[in-house]
């Protein structure tokens, strides 16, 4: 069976599932879909939790010793395995598949529920048998990044969650601010909820908040960035550091304007000149001359591999890949900083 995350509380209301299979970018919702099926399992008597990390030299064994066995104190239990990777290996798919052989997928509320998390699936993998003998024995839930056309009708239906509404070009304004980052978007719903009342929001109201931002110097950092100043960049992003600045809020403002300068390039190469390029990115105020300044000085390749380490850094961030993320975030600086070459 397939769900969305939107259906998942209709399920759940009936009953749990024997297995559930979580995959996708989407860190997020598949944060809140885990988290929805485990307090679901907790209300229901699943009172024993057992985690299992499927890295390499994993014990497959495990997996299987672990259904098998109940504990004295509890008649049910959640088995949580995370396979990091996304890729079992032929002994964890072996595994896997002999795993469901014992699992009745019509059963309602098992004595155990198991709870597998996977990141985004290639169509190899979705089309392995490991894969498919999970996805006939459970429920398999795709946690897939939501696209910047549709990221309004998410915020509408978050806000209405918090009994507050927006109108369509509030809405607009606040998908474009987070640019699809759906963390970044999750944090500013939860502000909003947090500085104003039940209701009608206006487009004031939201835009003060999301400009308040800019108090942590977020926005500053990127100024500093676009122009290369490493002192200046150095010195923000020792102050966010200090005041416990989520990163993924600090990733998300640099990777926008990373963009915003690829952009730019691409756009100069068919509109021959900067001044229409800006017009076409509808780049505009202060950032207008922080861009052009940019773009004069730096290559489309340059800016090319410095969102490949924006995308390293966002997969420290969701921790599926070993780093320093702050380190990341000064490299990435020092990256703009350099002399062109």
């Amino acid at each position: 069976m397939k769900l969305s995350a939107d259906d998942l509380p209709r399920h759940l209301a009936k009953g749990l599932a024997p297995l559930y299979l979580i995959h996708g970018d989407a860190m997020l919702l598949a944060i809140e879909v885990a988290d929805a099926i485990r307090l679901a399992a907790r209300a229901a008597g699943y009172s024993e939790r057992e985690v299992f990390i499927a890295e390499r030299n994993f014990e497959w064994a495990m997996l299987r010793n672990s259904a098998q066995s109940m504990s004295l104190f509890s008649t049910r239990k959640v088995v949580d395995l995370r396979i990091p990777s996304g890729k079992p290996g032929l002994e964890g798919g072996q595994a896997l598949q002999d795993y469901c052989q014992n699992i009745n997928p019509q059963q309602i509320n098992p004595d155990t529920l198991t709870l597998i998390s996977l990141p985004r699936m290639d169509k190899t993998a979705l089309n392995s048998k490991w894969f498919g003998a999970l996805a006939q024995a459970g429920v398999v839930i795709a946690a897939e990044e939501i696209s910047l056309a549709a990221l309004p009708v998410w915020i509408s239906a978050r806000l209405k969650r918090q009994a507050q509404t927006a109108d369509p070009d509030t809405l607009e304004f606040l998908a474009q601010r987070v640019e699809g980052n759906l963390l970044a978007a999750y944090q500013e719903i939860q502000k909003l909820a947090l500085i104003f009342p039940a209701g009608h929001l206006s487009f004031e109201q939201v835009k003060d908040s999301v400009m308040d931002v800019a108090r942590y110097d977020v926005f500053k950092l990127s100024e500093s960035m676009l122009a290369g100043d490493l002192t200046r960049y150095t010195h923000i992003l020792d102050g966010l550091r200090a005041e416990g600045t989520a990163t993924v809020l600090i990733l998300w403002a640099l990777a926008e304007d990373i963009r915003t300068l690829g952009k730019v390039l691409r756009a100069m190469k068919s509109a021959g000149n900067i001044s229409a390029a800006l017009s076409t990115v509808r780049v505009w105020g202060v950032k207008q001359q922080l861009v052009e300044r940019a773009v004069r000085r730096l290559s489309l390749a340059r800016i090319e591999r410095a969102l490949m380490q924006a995308a390293h850094i966002d997969k420290v961030v969701k921790g599926l890949r070993q780093g320093d993320v702050w380190d990341d975030l000064l490299q990435l600086g020092v990256r703009f900083a350099q002399t062109p070459r």
